[in-house]
């Protein structure tokens, strides 16, 4: 096993226990393809699944789906709905927007220094605002 596969494995590990997820082998393979580099990610199951064939791992594509409710129910990552037929999965827990671009269909983080929300509306009576997701939709511009 290379030195860098090593680290990967080990900081997919410390991310699982450190949110109290135990580290089966599916799981630490998925996390290493998610956060084994260090970097952010927002992925699809499809695309968790695809690269996860790729990396020649055994899963499948249920299990790809169960791995990250089970990831986002640990508070690991967070579910992003783009439309009612899509969600998108970011390994960033910080609350920030998000870009959608329309052609590609991907999901990028937008720079949250630069968006400003001045006023929300109230919440029914009994309710609070747990959060507040922002995700702007991207295409080229018509001629």
């Amino acid at each position: 096993m290379t030195e860098r596969r090593e680290i990967e494995i080990c900081r997919s590990e410390d991310w699982l226990s450190g949110a109290g997820v135990r580290p089966t082998r599916q799981r630490v393979a998925l996390a290493r393809l998610l956060v084994g580099d260090g970097h952010d990610r927002h992925v699809t199951a499809e695309s968790l699944f695809a690269a996860a064939s790729e990396a020649g791992e055994k899963v499948s594509l249920a299990t790809v789906y169960n791995t990250l409710r089970a990831f986002c129910d640990a508070g690991l990552m967070q579910e992003v709905t783009v439309d009612g037929t899509r969600s998108y999965f970011d390994t960033n827990m910080a609350e920030h927007p998000h870009f959608f671009w329309e052609t590609s269909g991907s999901l990028t983080d937008a720079p949250a220094e630069e968006m400003e929300i001045a006023r929300l509306p109230e919440p029914p009576e009994g309710m609070e605002i747990a959060s507040v997701d922002v995700v702007i939709r991207l295409r080229p511009k018509s001629n």
